[in-house]
């Protein structure tokens, strides 16, 4: 069976729409990471479509088994969130009450919890939760709300 572009990126074997591969994308410096929004729902891929990027993948219930069993996937999701707790540690401007951020980061928690399962979402929630109360940034109770239940 072939495998599908997501899991063929996740796994370090294939490219985004754009032709990037997972290394190149967390390899990116906060500035173009911040700029591009079409590169987080192929990081951090959902069963539902992207409403904001329509050509993003959508992961089928095979697509989650087979990240989920993978030997390679697992690294290069650990690998991208800890380049996104990096840069929610590094950049600032996403600390405001409402900021695309917030949707990216909701993202973020919801596929580690489907693809890496609780112990990798909430850690990195808590990283985000540790930077807005040591920033006091005034972020909405709507996307606290989100991240609390993500």
């Amino acid at each position: 069976m072939v495998a599908s572009p997501i899991v063929m990126f996740l796994e370090g074997e294939g490219t985004d729409a754009h032709g990037r591969t997972v290394f190149e994308i967390v390899a990116m410096d906060d500035i173009a990471l911040d700029r591009t929004h079409d590169f987080i729902q192929w990081l951090f891929p959902l069963p539902e479509p992207s409403k904001a990027v329509p050509e993003s993948p959508v992961l089928t219930p095979g697509d989650i088994q087979a990240l989920r069993s993978s030997e390679l996937a697992p690294i290069a999701l650990a690998g991208a969130r800890d380049r996104m707790i990096s840069f929610y540690r590094t950049t600032h401007d996403w600390l405001m009450p409402n900021d695309h951020n917030h949707r990216r980061i909701t993202r973020i928690i919801r596929s580690l919890r489907l693809l890496q399962g609780d112990e990798a979402a909430d850690c990195f929630r808590d990283a985000i939760l540790a930077r807005v109360q040591e920033t006091r940034a005034p972020i909405s109770a709507r996307s606290l709300g989100y991240w609390a239940t993500a």
